[in-house]
């Protein structure tokens, strides 16, 4: 193909012809930014939400639009250099050694069609920026629990929305349609009648596939929720797990929830209860009426006595008070893991696990409870490897790279120690760097007959593996 090996790294000689002839001509091609390493804006062009998973290309392009994209990937794919994409880089699986990154920061286009229930947005769009927008209309998106996160990676990669999810299932089917330029260069407009393999795939197989110039998905009548977060001690941990397991099953599927055990680092953006404080987060979301997410919500409630309680009627727009998230940028290593169950003995676990006693030192372990329209199937099928799975963990613990031995031992600890209850398929958008590295774990995370129509697809639009900065599927055998 070229002399750059499927490793990513670009010989010494190629980065130097980057730098005088080719870059020159990139220059020309595009209207937005082309920056090398070294160069003023490159940092900046390449940051990453977390500071260990830098993104470190051969060269960068801050697309300021499709003809942009479509000018970059015929470029690269034309010198044999994989592609990577960023947008808010909130999962980063590979630096982009010898590579070509396109930023898409630069295309915010956002359009509502209040008739249709449809939001058209182009690639560098925030759920941030949807929330205001369609909540004018008294409309709202399956937007995640982080509006921090881009509209476009979160949808390919399933979207599991906090609020909305287990009425209306992942984000991923209520896309309606994609622009993308694949491999060759060429701008396809992608959705259930026009390439409807390619429209299955992208829709769970993340960017294995192309860069979305622009994606349209629905958007639902709701204006408000009742819900947000109730923070217990963390000595109450047992208890508040085994309440949360009992009660999960009873809920309505109007009803989400998660429950994060936290130890929370000692800075003043914190309320004065929580600033270095060992805790187990409660999240609720209801969409039903005020009064029936107080009653659901009492046992909970009166398990142990709160440190903090901020549940309340609430704007939709508010969704990302129901996790509370993180938004600055922070170096962390993470895991995850998708169970079948979630029963006493899980409960007992997690609390040796993470419990007072277990000299646990992750920043956080949440479980989320999926079930409801989270396990139902589509109107238009699509790639989402979690359907079916009733709970995911995620955990990350926070810290640079000199503490990376330790720091991913304790995740190790914590989601091997659930594997009686694990499954093999896992959630895409919550695979860590150092999760399904090779395409026998991707295989397992798919689910071979998913995996394999997925490679087959691959191979009909990215025969050369152009887009492998990913958790990635390979072209399959012809």
């Amino acid at each position: 193909m070229s002399e750059i090996s499927m490793s990513g790294n670009l010989p010494e000689h190629t980065a130097t012809a980057l730098a005088t002839r080719d870059v020159a001509a990139l220059r020309q091609a595009v209207a937005g930014p082309v920056l090398l390493p070294g160069e003023d804006g490159y940092a900046a062009e390449c940051a990453t939400y977390n500071l260990n998973s830098p993104l470190e290309p051969a060269v960068v392009v801050g697309a300021t639009g499709e003809d942009d994209v479509r000018a970059a990937v015929r470029f690269a794919a034309g010198r044999g250099m994989p592609v990577a994409v960023k947008s808010t880089a909130h999962q980063v699986t590979a630096p982009a050694h010898g590579g070509l990154l396109v930023t898409t920061g630069r295309m915010t286009y956002l359009s509502v069609d209040a008739q249709a229930r449809t939001v058209r947005a182009e690639a560098g769009v925030r759920w941030r920026d949807v929330l205001p927008r369609t909540a004018e209309f008294g409309l709202a998106p399956l937007a995640g629990s982080a509006p921090d996160v881009g509209v476009v990676g979160y949808s390919l990669g399933g979207g599991q929305s906090p609020l909305l999810g287990r009425t209306l299932g992942y984000a991923a089917g209520h896309v309606r349609g994609l622009r993308v330029v694949t491999a060759d260069g060429e701008v396809r407009r992608v959705d259930a009648d026009s390439e409807p393999e390619l429209f299955w795939a992208m829709r769970g197989g993340k960017g294995n596939f192309g860069v979305v110039t622009e994606i349209e998905f629905d958007v639902f009548p709701v204006t408000r929720f009742h819900g947000g977060g109730i923070y217990f001690p963390g000595e109450c941990l047992a208890e508040v797990l085994e309440a949360w397991r009992a009660w999960v099953p009873s809920l309505p599927e109007e009803t989400t929830t998660s429950v994060g055990i936290q130890r929370l680092p000692d800075l003043p953006v914190l309320p004065e209860p929580l600033r270095g404080a060992f805790v187990v987060h409660l999240r609720f979301g209801h969409l039903g009426p005020a009064a029936e997410g107080e009653r659901l919500l009492a046992p909970l409630r009166a398990v142990a006595p709160p440190l903090l309680d901020l549940v309340g009627e609430k704007p939709y727009t508010a969704v990302g008070e129901i996790h509370l998230d993180p938004v600055d940028p922070m170096p962390y290593y993470d895991r995850s893991v998708c169970l079948g169950e979630f029963t006493e003995k899980t409960v007992e676990t997690l609390v040796r696990l993470t419990g007072p006693e277990s000299g646990c030192t992750l920043a956080n372990v949440e479980i989320r409870a999926l079930g409801g329209a989270f396990d139902r199937e589509p109107a238009v099928a699509d790639a989402v490897s979690s359907r079916g799975a009733a709970f995911v963990v995620f955990a990350f613990a926070v810290g640079g790279a000199d503490r990376a031995d330790a720091l991913r031992g304790g995740l190790a600890e914590v989601v091997d120690g659930l594997a009686p209850w694990a499954l093999e398929r896992g959630m895409v958008n919550f695979l860590s760097p150092d999760e399904a590295t090779d395409p026998r774990e991707v295989r397992a995370v798919y689910g071979p007959e998913r995996y394999d129509r997925l490679a087959a697809v691959k191979r009909r639009y990215d025969p050369s593996n152009v887009f492998r900065f990913n958790h990635n599927v390979a072209p399959g055998e012809g």
